[in-house]
């Protein structure tokens, strides 16, 4: 049974996200706060979902500390709209994020969606023109260098370089990498490629745009 830790500090938020997705077939956990949290259990659990806006610690500085230690999907809910906040909280780790007020059902198959690409099988590694991609560790290396991406930002990359050559859009992408049947916010891939673009640090990167199309990665670099 797949455990799920949900940070809110709003306790009806808290009863309804527990009872639907326990009657999803979950294990749920909650707490109004973060300070309640033993860290070193963190990892027990398979995905969180963070409310932002905490007392004493909200889910942006939670982040800044210990996303590094977490090896999990994180969505974030967010009242923060603005696409300020968005991008930070993107910034900073978070692999999705809803808005609140939100549906039930769509929070439910964001759940559905990030916990079934953590369980899809997968062969060992791939290599990739100068990249390596450890499929089982998630992880990506360029000439052995690896470099630190959310999961997110690893599964665009992982899909864009293996499809390398192919266009896609952002609905595409979305689709490909969440499975939320196309209904997701696809603007917050802008943002992962925005990230994987700065921590990758090369001259050209090797995802490019094709605007007013999408997005692919170039072969042969």
């Amino acid at each position: 049974m797949k455990k799920i830790l949900v940070v809110d500090d709003e306790s009806s938020i808290l009863r309804i996200i527990k009872h639907s997705l326990e009657k999803s077939g979950y294990s749920v956990v909650c707490y109004d706060n973060l300070l309640e949290l033993r860290l070193n259990e963190l990892n027990a659990y398979d995905l969180l979902i963070l409310d932002v806006m905490l007392p004493k610690m909200n889910g942006f500085e939670f982040l800044k500390r210990y996303r590094n230690e977490l090896d999990c999907p994180i969505i974030l809910l967010t009242a923060k709209n603005q696409e300020s906040d968005i991008l930070l909280g993107l910034g900073i780790g978070a692999d999705d994020y809803i808005t609140k007020p939100f549906r039930i059902a769509e929070l439910r198959a964001r759940v559905e969606a990030h916990l079934r690409r953590e369980d899809r099988p997968r062969r060992h590694f791939y290599k990739i023109d100068n990249f390596k991609f450890d499929i089982n560790q998630k992880t990506m290396y360029l000439q052995n260098r690896k470099i630190f991406l959310t999961k997110s930002e690893y599964e665009i990359c992982e899909f864009l370089a293996v499809n390398r050559g192919s266009v896609f859009s952002k609905e595409q992408i979305y689709e490909k990498i969440f499975g939320y049947e196309g209904e997701g916010d696809s603007s917050s891939i802008t943002t992962h490629i925005k990230n994987i673009r700065q921590k990758l640090t090369l001259k050209k990167c090797p995802i490019q745009t094709i605007w007013g199309v999408g997005y692919l990665w170039e072969k042969d670099n």
